[in-house]
């Protein structure tokens, strides 16, 4: 093979990271460019595709530059995007207006509206999911109801990833793993959904051509190599969800294997060989890159999305201290929890600053510190704040033991997985151990190569992931704990039970704000 590299891109919620990897799978760079995520009202989360597009040209020119790799060294471009989006664009790939990203929940009518005509069982059996306000589904709903104009012009309804490989080759396409988060996609037939679109009234024509993780599905075309910096032609793969390439990437390739993903969002996966259907609706399941499997999933709105919360408002001090340093923010607050102690003193955080997906899938509830005291000190606040993202993390964990699963051991990654200290709260609250592979912010990058490099037949399989994914770290728990963190684990989930029905209460009375 000429071609040296396979480039993946990861449209994460902050950023996006270029990686280049070789044709091993080894990883040899990365960079990142970030951008910015607006909040136009409560519940409304939006990010601006041209950034997006802006930091995918930005960051591989940046990557490219810095190793000294030739456009034409490039064997292909392949991506991870994160899910459950609304980027509706015209013919030419031109967004109509703002991405809907996965975190926003303002959809809540429409979401009820889907389940009041199939039934919310009907929606669960046939995509996997729950129907909810957080899925393309009920976004796209919202556009037609209260953008009619948007929606009229809108050539295509795309999710992140997808926006970009448009751009790049004028396909309309996504594949099985991104299209399994859109409330649209039917999980067994592997296809769009008949019976919800004709109930929704959604054209089928209006979503993307669907395809395998590993499809190459088109070229950089000739128009926009130049801008991007890449050789016209260089074949692109489209990749999958982030959810999926993270689980690949961590390993996750074989039935039974779990996995714990720490970033903004948080979320549980294992690998299953058919969907796992929860009485109660708690969990849902995606689509695996690895043809055969699907990725049950359980996931948090505000996971590491609470501890940059704290560090950026009551959290200065580390801040300022870390620039000075040079150091990360978090290591400094994470020396600061270790002054606190198990149970952070009896506070407990309830991580609810962006609603909630799984287990409660309510997006009305709001965060809250509970046993607050004078004698309570901002080591006990940070502390309690890992704590309480674990606690509510546990709760997915029993969802799938409820079910049957076994899981004896927890890999986790993201750049949560780095702070020792968290991962020996995990360990103690979950009751197993926690393995930390080689590979932490860079799995779901690797998720991605993958799937591009079996697209190419650069390797063979996915069975790979296990040989590039050592394990370099294990915290097991302390069984001294176990008392401690059962009650308060109890008493966690009584909190949140009591304050849930206050939740509506506090949106009405927040409801008559201007959307």
């Amino acid at each position: 093979m000429s071609s040296k590299y396979i480039l993946a891109h990861d449209l994460g919620t902050t950023g996006n990271k270029a990686s280049l990897f070789d044709n091993e799978g080894k990883a040899i760079a990365s960079t990142f460019a970030g951008y910015a995520t607006s909040y136009p009202h409560p519940s409304f989360v939006e990010q601006n595709p041209e950034d997006w597009w802006k930091a995918v040209v930005d960051s591989t020119q940046q990557l490219m530059s810095t190793q000294h790799v030739a456009p034409f060294d490039i064997a292909c471009i392949v991506f991870s995007g994160q899910m459950m989006g609304c980027v509706p664009v015209d013919r030419q790939v031109k967004p109509l207006r703002q991405a809907i990203i996965w975190a926003d929940t303002r959809a809540v009518a429409e979401a009820n509206t889907l389940i009041e005509q199939l039934g919310s069982q009907a929606v669960y059996q046939i995509t996997g999911h729950r129907a909810s306000a957080s899925y393309s589904a009920a976004k796209i709903l919202w556009v037609r109801a209260h953008q009619p104009d948007i929606y009229a012009q809108a050539h295509q309804f795309l999710l992140a990833k997808d926006f970009i490989v448009a751009r790049l080759t004028g396909k309309f396409v996504t594949d099985y793993s991104d299209a399994s988060g859109t409330n649209l996609y039917d999980l067994k037939a592997r296809d769009w959904s008949d019976a919800i679109l004709d109930r929704t009234g959604l054209e089928r024509d209006r979503l993307p051509e669907l395809h395998a993780s590993t499809d190459v599905v088109g070229e950089v075309s000739t128009r926009i190599a130049r801008e991007v910096g890449l050789a016209p032609g260089t074949p692109v793969v489209i990749g999958g969800g982030d959810g999926a390439c993270a689980a690949t990437g961590a390993g996750v390739v074989r039935e039974g294997a779990a996995y714990n993903y720490l970033g903004s969002s948080s979320w549980i996966g294992i690998a299953t060989r058919d969907p796992v259907y929860d009485p109660t609706m708690r969990t849902f399941t995606f689509a695996h890159l690895v043809p055969g499997l699907f990725t049950p999933t359980g996931t948090m709105q505000a996971a590491g999305g609470s501890y940059q919360w704290l560090r950026d408002v009551f959290c200065l001090p580390e801040k300022e201290a870390a620039g000075r340093l040079n150091l990360s923010p978090y290591e400094l607050m994470n020396l600061q929890a270790e002054q606190s102690c198990p149970g952070a003193n009896g506070l407990l955080f309830l991580p609810y600053l962006l609603g909630e997906r799984s287990p409660h899938w309510n997006p009305k509830a709001r965060g809250a510190y509970f046993g607050l005291t004078m004698s309570h000190s901002r080591a006990d606040i940070i502390r309690a704040t890992l704590e309480g993202i674990t606690l509510n993390l546990r709760v997915i964990l029993e969802a799938f033991e409820d079910q049957g699963a076994k899981i004896d051991a927890m890999r986790v990654i993201g750049g949560g997985a780095k702070g020792r200290l968290w991962r020996q709260i995990m360990a103690d609250i979950y009751g197993k151990t926690i393995l930390r592979p080689a590979l932490l912010t860079e799995a779901t990058s690797l998720g991605a190569a993958l799937a591009g490099g079996v697209g190419m037949g650069i390797f063979k399989d996915f069975s790979l992931a296990e040989t590039l994914t050592p394990i370099i770290d294990r915290v097991n728990p302390n069984p001294e704990l176990k008392p401690l963190y059962d009650q308060l684990y109890d008493l966690f989930n009584r909190t949140y039970s009591t304050l849930e029905p206050l939740y509506d209460d506090l949106a009405r009375i927040t409801s008559s704000q201007p959307v």
